[in-house]
């Protein structure tokens, strides 16, 4: 049943796509529409140059899917992927290996090469990986590790420190993905480890607690401390309001970054793989920026200046 529903959708999103470029010749400011997006329109906020999407997959049904998955979304190509930048505008952006292929990188990797030097990775790697293979990811343009707790799978709290320690030298970080209750069992691990840390999707603060939730305090505290970032993305993730406005996410992504803005990135998440039953608008999570950073040169920096820094981009000029 669930592979029936991802074939629609693949059906009607590849229909959609091809309607719109059919009516751009006579059209040419009509949005295309994107694969595992809702909408055509493209966001009222306009992104500066080199505006960075910090936080998406690349989905190819050409490699196997580790046994012990739990999403298996379609196919979601780099030539789908390019259709949504020439949607949102942005010209960077970082591709992450999902927990479906497990320790598999082959398709992360193979999507950065194909897209060129304005890509970099975060990669999933367990403590078994070599060093000789850490040191080709990185040559490739790999700068992170994920660890995605959310799900049990590839990676495990033990590994964080011992694998830290082999990615420090490189000028890596540790993203973590996980629920709140996890994150707070490994806090005194990540305060300790010698990378940085990545926090996905807000953090998953959750609600309606929001920022008075306890990890909220600890993660906006590493942030200070220059310890850590955060990632601006997965509006849906906790919310329980929901769009457009998504007001509680909004409320957790405004104190972010009020408290740090040199500390934040943002992420698209598409092709949003959490959201089987409908998925967002990515006009819509792209213009929330204008209420979670309204400072434009603040803005500018979540874009621009900080995934430069976070993944070692060409410095912008």
């Amino acid at each position: 049943m669930a592979g029936d529903l991802w074939r629609r959708r693949d059906v009607l999103a590849a229909a959609g796509s091809t309607a719109a470029i059919l009516g751009a010749g006579s059209h040419p400011a009509r949005a295309q529409a994107v694969k595992w997006s809702e909408g055509t329109e493209k966001p009222k906020l306009q992104a500066p140059p080199n505006a960075c999407d910090c936080h998406h997959h690349i989905y190819d049904s050409r490699y196997p899917v580790d046994p012990k998955a739990v999403l298996k979304p379609g196919d979601a190509t780099v030539a789908d992927y390019r259709a949504l930048q020439q949607r949102i505008g942005t010209t960077r952006n970082v591709i992450v290996t999902p927990s479906t292929y497990g320790t598999d990188n082959r398709v992360t990797l193979d999507a950065m090469k194909q897209m060129g030097a304005q890509t970099r990775a975060v990669v999933v790697v367990n403590d078994s990986i070599a060093d000789a293979d850490l040191k080709s990811m990185h040559e490739a343009g790999a700068r992170g590790t994920r660890f995605n707790l959310a799900q049990a799978g590839a990676t495990t709290p033990e590994m964080l420190e011992p694998l830290a320690k082999r990615i420090h030298p490189m000028g890596w970080h540790i993203q973590i993905n996980a629920t709140a209750d996890t994150i707070m069992q490994i806090m005194p691990i990540l305060e300790k480890l010698p990378t940085p840390i990545v926090f996905d999707h807000l953090a998953h603060i959750p609600e309606p607690d929001g920022i008075q939730h306890p990890l909220f305090a600890k993660v906006q505290a590493m942030m200070e401390k220059g310890n850590a970032w955060v990632k601006l993305s997965g509006a849906y993730a906790d919310t329980k309001v929901g769009p457009p406005t998504y007001a509680d996410s909004t409320a957790v992504a405004q104190a972010y970054a009020k408290a740090a803005p040199e500390r934040c990135v943002w992420g698209s998440d598409w092709p949003h793989p959490s959201e089987r039953d409908k998925k967002p608008d990515d006009a819509v999570l792209f213009d929330l920026l204008s209420s979670w950073v309204p400072d434009e040169a603040a803005r500018h920096r979540v874009l621009v200046e900080n995934p430069a820094v976070l993944y070692d981009f060409p410095k912008a000029v």
